[in-house]
């Protein structure tokens, strides 16, 4: 059997790592945020993780919050307005992380997820983390539970998918998104994006929605990322294919979202050594704007699932 499972428990949050011995193909998976800290192929010039990442669970602990590397977006993505909403006609106040003047990233990133329900098989290796947000913050007082599959599969790839359930006693506004660091080994600058649309989600000068789209078709047939930066939200929905693709001369990442995420957030870091694909269920500040918010009912689960295929060109 080429796939395993390993859990390492020596430390505080233990590190699950999938691998697939055909191909050398690893997935380290830390139970802390339940973040993705590698992405492992083998390539011409020898491995390559294709995550930028943290050197270990604690340096993750001490500096999550310093570009939010790999963190799951939950109960909320991106930015909230101050970090304030209304629900049901009552007025909410975030409490957690802010960059001034916004509320940023959620409320989970941190959280301590269990790591459970590990499966291996001829074809897949996998494993299931959860956590139960139990109202911490008194700006989202509903509780809900949240997991995370990680599958590690032939081809080198790898899915995730993330299954919200809660029991309150009426729907509750929630949005679902991710925040992860790619690299191919070399600068952005030589790197190309490649997405199937030409809509992008109209910014403020505080990186919130104004309400409007602008036609940007720049990624469409694919295009350089030389001096190309970007934070900026496309809506994906529509356009047949939601595929994203990341490419050089030696690598070709293949992101494919479900249904479920119909935005997607690019960012590219002032260092160029890396670029976020971040998919999202709702485009930032959705729970003032609307766009893309969700209203779950109790005891319905919902899932949200992307793809990520890496395939070696040189």
């Amino acid at each position: 059997m080429s796939f395993s499972a390993i859990i390492d428990s020596s430390q505080f949050f233990p590190v699950v790592t999938l691998s697939d011995t055909s191909s050398n193909t690893k997935a380290e998976i830390y139970s802390f945020g339940a973040l993705l800290n590698q992405f492992i192929i083998n390539t011409k010039s020898g491995n390559l993780n294709l995550i930028e990442g943290f050197s270990s669970p604690q340096a993750a602990i001490e500096d999550i919050t310093k570009g939010f590397k790999s963190a799951f977006l939950s109960p909320f993505t991106c930015r909230m307005n101050e970090g304030k909403y209304s629900y049901a006609d009552k007025d909410y106040q975030v409490e957690k992380f802010f960059m001034p003047p916004h509320a940023i990233h959620g409320l989970v990133y941190d959280a301590p997820f269990k790591a459970e329900n590990i499966e291996v098989t001829e074809t897949f290796a996998s494993v299931k983390l959860t956590y139960t947000y139990d109202k911490e913050d008194v700006g989202y007082p509903f509780s809900y539970s949240i997991s995370h599959i990680w599958k590690l599969e032939a081809g080198n790839k790898l899915s995730v998918s993330t299954t919200i359930i809660h029991n309150n006693t009426h729907a509750i506004p929630y949005a679902q998104g991710w925040h992860p660091y790619f690299t191919l080994g070399t600068s952005i600058d030589e790197c190309s994006l490649q997405f199937s649309t030409d809509t992008q989600v109209e910014f403020d000068d505080t990186l919130l929605p104004t309400g409007n789209t602008i036609n940007d078709n720049r990624f469409v047939a694919g295009a350089s990322l030389k001096d190309i930066f970007l934070d900026n939200c496309f809506h994906l929905a529509g356009e047949g294919t939601n595929a994203c693709i990341l490419s050089n001369e030696l690598v070709k990442l293949t992101i494919s979202p479900e249904k479920s995420y119909p935005y997607l957030q690019i960012y590219t870091p002032p260092h160029r050594k890396s670029i976020a694909i971040e998919n999202l269920s709702g485009a930032p500040d959705c729970f003032n704007n609307g766009l893309g918010l969700l209203l779950l009912e109790p005891h319905v689960a919902i899932t949200f699932a992307t793809h990520y295929t890496a395939e070696k060109l040189a």
